[in-house]
């Protein structure tokens, strides 16, 4: 074996060089000319290993592996901005529309790296799978036809309404260990239970990818999570990130990659690791990662995917932390002593083991009655997760007169996040419980009144089959219709189908070798799409006396920024999805949703009404916001909107990483307060200057001038993270601005 002659590490370049001679890996099936590029990454690797002199996280070695320029990149975590060059993209439904829209307006003629599109987001649980797919396809036909067109002129591949989730679709075909993929949505980083580092992002960041530009990316912090113990029981891996977003909260994990390792990794599937990476999302983290090992290999197997755990055998040391690596952080835990946990309401970091929810529910005042059970989702959809709740549900004679909406079960394996409801009034207080990943207010039925909480599909089950948040199945008693009292035997499920993966209906359509011929039509009529017209530019002076729009109060995610439900139908055409522009957020002033001062007339409104009264007007305009402000769903919308209304600058106490970088990306100023109880100074009839523009600069605040409607005024400083390169997405007036201006 020349592996055993020529031995391990350095030398296993040679090795890998003789098994590629015999044979190139493709990345994927549907892309048989794209091939997998160990060498390149170990050859990165190496040389960056040498200019730091330390052993790396895995998460280094692969962010580092795909530096453009190794050699000369300052590296600082949690200081620099990396140059990267990641190897694919992926975009869902309702993000690739405004993606492909800036991608057409690029001029480009074809993407540079391989892309794919995933319908998913657009289809609403409301009957039954089949009926809500056919309904799904005619509503939303000329969006389908769109990005579907779209992809085949600039070579994208698409995958049509019906094929799944996207993220399941990357983890059975596209992630592998080593790569580096970015999505257009927030729990793209569910590859990292395949070793790959995924990461969430919004549509401009894609087609920097796309156009074949570096994609920065602020040097991320490695927290490290080390496992110890066996999961076994009621336990399942989602309650790993359960526990770990009570450790971390939703602003934890906010410029930081989260790396699990330790000998308790072993004893979780490669699906369980995926569910805790995806749900990562919520602590803030860039992603999550778990070091390969045989669990992985195994799934790539089962997946069709041999040829690729062959060659990343042969890196096994490239693709684990090396030993005696340095993390920022490290959170211990024993996966023997972990308990099945639930997280809510209205916040997917309020942390509660099963056994004491339904004291600290009647303590709060939240309703006991468990009124619908959702199970499945982009976090919970794998066989196991199936198996593990079918085996619950078998032992259940009266499942079906317990567990509502039964059908969910199925339907939510090929949709996302929204269903449709007629079992309780808006505003009816009521509980839900869902292995979902997030539980804002309204975010699951457009309900504000409804208490969401998330939990694995197995505790899902078995509350939805008590009826009741007051129930723990490792200690209490169900009693049959026949009066005898029963105890739930712990779930148990399969890992991966004996027979193999069925391969299903083969919904992927491939784009053509040449697309440039192709014409993508968007009528000027429709109410759907919308071609994008430029942003204005800098005018190149400082901003003067700006009025405060919002004083947004408490949490304030991209949900209530730009809702999606019913509005997700319009997340092609910017002009009509800005009227829905932070409806959701509580205005400090009243506390009241949707309802604020226009200070041109004095009368109150609706916040899309005023802003768009003052841009009418001439009037720019601030937002100012909370703690983590943006946080959750990668949706580029909650930046496009305000840029498109009026608005200047956000100015916050802190910002979640993807809206920050989205609002840089489309002009727009985000800055934070250099002292977070400035925030409190800033009153509702302010008007607000920002100087220092013309010597705007990396690392030098800047400073606003706050003039109080009594006459007196005081100055704030503002610190902002901002590069020279996101400096002149500034100056140009959006980043697809800038790439326009560097074509010339």
């Amino acid at each position: 074996m020349a592996s055993l002659a020529l031995g391990h590490g350095a030398r296993r370049l040679h090795v890998s060089a003789a098994y590629r001679a015999k044979a190139k890996v493709a990345m994927s099936r549907f892309e048989p000319t794209s091939f997998i590029n160990y060498e390149k990454l170990q050859s990165n690797v190496e040389i960056v290993q040498k200019r730091l002199n330390r052993p790396l996280t895995l998460s280094e070695k692969i962010v580092y592996g795909h530096l453009d320029d190794p050699h000369h990149q300052e590296i600082d975590r949690g200081r620099t901005y990396l140059r990267l060059r990641p190897d694919r993209v992926a975009m869902q439904d309702a993000t690739a529309q405004m993606a492909m829209l800036q991608f057409i307006s690029s001029g480009l003629p074809k993407v540079a790296v391989p892309s794919t599109i995933h319908c998913d987001h657009l289809i609403e649980a409301q009957i039954g799978g089949v009926k809500d797919l056919a309904r799904a396809k005619e509503v939303n036909e000329e969006v389908y036809n769109f990005l579907s067109s779209a992809g085949a002129k600039y070579g994208v591949g698409f995958w049509k309404p019906g094929s799944g989730i996207i993220h399941q679709i990357i983890l059975e075909n596209y992630a592998y260990p080593g790569v580096m993929l970015i999505g257009t949505d927030s729990h793209t980083p569910n590859g990292g239970g395949l070793g790959a580092i995924c990461i969430g992002v919004g549509g401009a960041d894609a087609v920097d990818v796309m156009a074949g530009i570096p994609w920065e990316l602020k040097c991320p912090k490695v927290i490290g999570v080390r496992l110890t113990g066996t999961l076994s029981g009621w336990t399942s891996p989602k309650d790993v990130i359960l526990k770990v977003a009570g450790i971390l909260t939703v602003k934890g994990g906010t410029g930081a990659i989260v790396e699990y390792h330790g000998p308790g990794v072993d004893s979780i599937s490669c699906t369980g690791m995926a569910t805790i990476c995806n749900m990562g999302a919520e602590i803030g983290a860039t992603t999550s990662v778990f070091p390969y090992n045989h669990r992985m290999r195994t799934y790539l197997e089962k997946t069709g995917r041999g040829e690729i755990a062959a060659v990343a055998d042969e890196y096994k040391d490239l693709l684990v932390p090396d030993e005696g690596c340095e993390y920022d952080q490290i959170i211990e835990l024993n996966l023997s002593e972990l308990r099945p946990h639930i997280n809510g309401p209205f916040t997917p970091d309020l942390a509660h083991p099963v056994s004491e929810v339904g004291a600290v529910a009647k303590k709060n005042g939240w309703p006991l009655e468990v009124k619908v059970g959702l199970i499945g989702s982009c976090t919970n959809s794998s066989y196991e997760d199936m198996g593990r709740a079918a085996s619950l549900a078998k032992q259940s004679s009266f499942l079906l007169e317990h567990l509502h909406f039964t059908s969910i079960c199925v339907d939510f394996l090929y949709i996302c996040v929204f269903f449709f409801r007629r079992d309780v009034k808006k505003g009816e207080k009521n509980t839900i419980v869902t292995s979902f990943n997030r539980n804002f207010t309204a975010r699951n039925d457009a309900n504000p009144a409804t208490h969401a909480f998330v939990t694995s599909p197995e505790i899902v089950t078995a509350l939805a089959i008590a009826g009741t948040l007051d129930f723990n199945p490792e200690t209490d008693y169900l009693t049959a219709s026949n009066g005898e009292k029963f105890k739930l035997v712990p779930p148990t499920g399969d890992e991966l189908p004996s027979r193999d993966f069925d391969p299903g209906q083969d919904t992927y359509q491939h784009p053509p070798s040449d697309g440039s011929s192709l014409k993508v039509d968007v009528s000027p009529q429709s109410n759907r799409l919308q071609l994008l017209e430029p942003f204005d530019k800098w005018s190149g002076k400082d901003l003067e006396d700006m009025v405060v729009l919002i004083k947004v109060k408490g949490k304030c995610t991209t949900d209530h920024i730009s809702a999606a439900g019913p509005w997700l139908k319009f997340r092609g055409h910017l002009d009509n999805i800005s009227n829905n522009m932070l409806i959701g957020a509580v205005n400090s002033e009243n506390d009241a949703v949707n309802k604020i001062k226009n200070h041109l007339t004095g009368e109150y409104g609706g916040v899309p009404d005023v802003a768009r009264h003052y841009k009418a007007n001439g009037l720019s305009w601030v937002v100012v916001g909370d703690d983590n402000y943006g946080e959750g769903s990668s949706r580029e919308h909650a930046a496009l909107e305000p840029r498109h209304l009026g608005g200047r600058a956000i100015i916050v106490k802190s910002f979640a990483r993807i809206h920050e970088t989205n609002l840089k990306k489309q002009g727009l100023l985000p800055l934070t307060f250099s002292n977070p109880s400035d925030y409190d100074k800033i009153r509702p009839d302010d008007k607000i200057s920002i100087k220092g523009l013309k010597t705007f600069a990396p690392g030098k605040p800047l400073t606003a001038v706050v003039k109080h409607s009594d006459g007196s005024q005081e100055t704030l400083t503002l610190n902002h993270s901002f590069n020279q390169t996101q400096i002149e997405w500034f100056q140009a007036g959006s980043a697809l601005n800038r790439m326009k201006e560097m074509q010339h």
